[in-house]
């Protein structure tokens, strides 16, 4: 099985309100709820394999920039 959680992530974080947000995890979750419930594993594993790396590369660039600021010593 193979699915886009980059296009929800991104239409998440472009989202212009916390409604628009809440129907796009709603989009998620109702997707979720269809599936067969020998494929719901796999959708797991998937959407924490991709939170996973979501999450590294935020901090990678988060610890970038840090490094970059000004030491306060």
């Amino acid at each position: 099985m193979a699915f886009d959680f980059k296009k929800y992530h991104v239409r998440a974080m472009n989202a212009a309100s916390h409604e628009e947000k809440a129907a796009i995890n709603k989009e998620l979750k109702d997707y979720y709820a269809q599936l067969p419930e020998e494929e719901k594993p796999a959708f797991n594993e998937a959407l924490q394999s991709f939170l996973i790396k979501e999450m590294s590369s935020i901090k990678s660039v988060y610890d970038g920039v840090k490094a970059g600021e000004p030491s306060d010593n």
